[in-house]
C-alpha cells in the first residue's frame, strides 16, 4: 500500500510540474506573440508616418545643395528679405485635385510669396539668393521624383522667373511635339526644365514661382488618372565661382 501511495505522490508531483512547465510556456507564448504585436503596430506606424509625411511635403520640395549653401552663402527664402540661410523649402500639398484649365489661374498668381495654393492647383514662390561674397553660376534642375498613375501624362507646370513665364508639358502621347498650351516639353520623363544663370553675383536674387495643375483640355486627362499622385523637386547648385 505504502509503494502505491508514493507512486501516487508521484505522479501527482509530476502532474504538478507538467501543469507549472506547461503554465509557463502559455506565459511565454503569450509574451511573445504580445511583442510581436507590439513590433507589428510599430512597424504600421512608422509606414503611416512615412506616407504622412511623404504626401504632406510631397507636392513639391525646393533644395539647395548644402555645400553650396554653407561654402558659397547660396539659399533658398519665401521672401526677398530673409534673416536665416534655409536649404530646403516646401510647398503646402493639394488633395484631391481637380483638372482645371490654364485660365482659371489667378492673373496675379506669381505676386504672392510662398504657399499660396487655390483648391486645385499648387502655388508656390520662392527666392534662391546669394548671400555669399563670390560671383557664381547656378544650374537648376526640375524633375518628377515620383508619378503613379500617368498623372504626368496631363499635368502642367508654368515657372515665372522674376515674371516671365514659361508653361511645361510632356510631349503629346502620339510623340509628335508640344502641346498647344505649352512653351516648352518636358526634356525628359523625369526631367522636366533645366535651368542655368551665370554671373550671380553676391546679394542677387531670383524670383521663381511654380505652379502646378492638371490641364482639363489635355486629351490625356481622362477617368484613368483618377487617384493619381505626382512630386516634384526643384534642386540648385553652384556650377561655377568666379
Amino acid at each position: 500500500m505504502s509503494n502505491e501511495k508514493e507512486k501516487g505522490k508521484l505522479k501527482d508531483i509530476a502532474g504538478l510540474r507538467r501543469s507549472a512547465n506547461e503554465a509557463k510556456r502559455y506565459v511565454l507564448i503569450t509574451r511573445i506573440i504580445g511583442l510581436l504585436i507590439i513590433i507589428l503596430v510599430v512597424i504600421v506606424a512608422v509606414a503611416y508616418a512615412i506616407s504622412y509625411f511623404y504626401d504632406k511635403f510631397g507636392s513639391f520640395t525646393v533644395r539647395v545643395n548644402k555645400y553650396d549653401m554653407v561654402n558659397q552663402g547660396l539659399c533658398l527664402s519665401e521672401t526677398p528679405d530673409y534673416d536665416r540661410k534655409v536649404s530646403v523649402l516646401n510647398a503646402n500639398t493639394v488633395y484631391d485635385m481637380t483638372n482645371i484649365s490654364a485660365n482659371d489661374l489667378p492673373e496675379n498668381i506669381d505676386m504672392v510669396n510662398g504657399s499660396h495654393n487655390g483648391k486645385n492647383y499648387i502655388a508656390y514662390t520662392f527666392y534662391l539668393i546669394n548671400s555669399g561674397d563670390d560671383t557664381i553660376s547656378y544650374q537648376g534642375d526640375m524633375t518628377i521624383e515620383n508619378v503613379e498613375k500617368g498623372v504626368d501624362e496631363a499635368v502642367r507646370v508654368a515657372i515665372y522667373k522674376n515674371g516671365e513665364k514659361t508653361v511645361y508639358g510632356k510631349t503629346k502621347s502620339t510623340g509628335k511635339g508640344k502641346e498647344s498650351d505649352c512653351d516648352e516639353e518636358f526634356l525628359s520623363s523625369s526631367l522636366v526644365m533645366r535651368e542655368k544663370k551665370e554671373k550671380f553675383k553676391p546679394g542677387d536674387k531670383d524670383k521663381y514661382t511654380v505652379i502646378i495643375w492638371l490641364e482639363g483640355n489635355d486629351p490625356d486627362c481622362v477617368d484613368a488618372i483618377v487617384g493619381g499622385t505626382i512630386k516634384f523637386g526643384m534642386n540648385f547648385k553652384i556650377v561655377e565661382t568666379t
